[in-house]
């Protein structure tokens, strides 16, 4: 089981001067991204010589980044993703990454910045009804969670809907809601170029398949981490089963009833599966398989007070479950590294970052609400929570793991905007 958070001065954003947070503004000129993606549909199986140097130089170098010495475990051999990336949420510390800004499909992974950019507009008991125009232009073989035309959903049900099921069903009509699919894809690649996510390119709000939709395993760990300041981004990406509305229909009765029926997490380390099983400190994020993208997936899990990112796309070998199995074997030797490797890059903050008021603020969860856990605020656990709309297990609970978590990222971007991961850990047994 996951230990109580240790103190370290290093993890205290208090004592930062205003002259460090300043030099962790770092500005990522355009002159830094990588060229702009082909509009081939079927990525190469070569990276490219050119990548993007933002975060570091050697991140910008193909193939596997890692300062290896005394007492640094060695990475595991078997992992066969084109592209991976291990770092510290809370530092942005890359502590090792292979061809961590190749440009890649990166299928339903690209939810999270859809999640994002538009989750913070709508209160979560907003309510819709689906007309046909919602769910036009979805592609085919499209993952769905079951909408309807007809019936009506709360902004709640169509976040569970993207998050557990992927649904893109769900995505379209949160867009038609944002005012249509175009007006929703000008904002998430703005708000990708606001994060300095330069290595994305966004076709299509859901992830599917499109000429020239890329991104890379770098920008969607900066996706994840900054989803994961935003409470309702946090509850949803952890929640494991939920209930979600059936549709109308009328009984033998003759009396007009609505079922709802159970959604599970599709994500594996999340829910496990015959041949995985949950991973110890998982908290989430986002998972991902097209034909063009193959698997991809980024998750956070935390342990001993260390709360890691790992992103990794497309694995060669195509066992079931593999993208998570080489997550987990990424995750244990960060988890096993943390503090003994020197970081081989960082995981810059959204620009602008350091000029912003450095005062608590709004963490853009769903209808405005804020989520500053304030300096005085208690260590202790608080009792799990079980989320609206029939959410269950222990998934949805938002009790803060053993201390108060603070991103270090830029002035705005972290002082006083803490986000405690879910208290997914207490109750799950260790991995074997």
């Amino acid at each position: 089981m996951s230990a109580p958070h240790k103190k370290t001065a290093g993890r205290s954003l208090l004592v930062t001067s205003a002259a460090a947070l300043s030099s962790l503004a770092l500005t990522a000129p355009v002159a830094l991204a990588a060229p702009s993606p082909s509009p081939s549909a079927s990525p190469s199986a070569t990276p490219p010589a050119n990548m993007s140097t933002v975060g570091g130089s050697r991140l910008g170098q193909a193939g596997t980044q890692v300062n290896l010495a005394s007492g640094v475990p060695v990475l595991p051999k078997d992992v066969t993703a084109r592209s991976w990336i291990v770092t510290d949420a809370e530092s942005g510390d890359v502590l090792a990454a292979h061809n961590a800004h190749w440009r890649l499909p990166p299928a339903s992974t690209m939810k999270m910045l859809f999640a994002d950019t538009v989750l913070p507009k709508f209160a979560k008991t907003e309510k819709h009804k689906v007309v046909p125009s919602d769910l036009a232009g979805m592609g085919a073989g499209s993952s769905l969670v079951g909408i309807k035309e007809g019936e009506t959903y709360t902004v709640h049900d169509l976040w569970l809907g993207v998050f557990l099921r992927s649904g893109n069903d769900a995505v379209h009509v949160l867009s038609a809601m944002n005012k249509g699919v175009a007006k929703t894809v000008t904002e998430m690649n703005e708000h990708a170029e606001a994060l300095q996510a330069l290595d994305t390119h966004v076709v299509s709000p859901d992830g599917y398949d499109a000429p020239g939709q890329v991104s890379s395993a770098y920008d969607l760990t900066l996706f994840a981490r900054s989803g994961l300041q935003k409470k309702d981004f946090r509850e949803y990406c952890s929640t494991v089963t939920a209930k979600f509305p059936g549709e109308t229909k009328t009984d033998k009765k003759g009396k007009t009833v609505r079922k709802p029926f159970e959604i599970q997490n599709t994500n594996r380390l999340l829910s496990g599966d015959y041949d995985i099983s949950q991973y110890q400190g998982i908290a989430g994020v986002k998972n991902g398989n097209t034909t063009n993208a193959g698997a991809t997936f980024t998750g956070v899990a935390e342990r001993n007070g260390r709360v890691l990112l790992v992103t990794v796309m497309h694995p060669s070998k195509e066992e079931h479950n593999e993208v998570y199995k080489e997550t987990a074997k990424l995750f244990d030797w960060g988890f096993k590294a943390a503090g003994k490797v020197q970081p081989v890059g960082e995981l810059v903050p959204p620009k602008g970052a350091a000029q912003s008021s450095a005062q608590p603020g709004d963490s853009g969860e769903a209808g405005g609400s804020g989520d500053s856990a304030g300096s005085g605020a208690s260590a202790k656990p608080v009792a799990s929570a079980t989320a609206d709309g029939g959410s269950r297990g222990m998934g949805t609970a938002l009790a803060i793991t053993g201390g108060l978590l603070a991103l270090l990222a830029g002035a705005a971007f972290l002082v006083n905007r803490r986000w405690p991961l879910p208290d997914l850990v207490r109750r799950r047994s260790s991995r074997p």
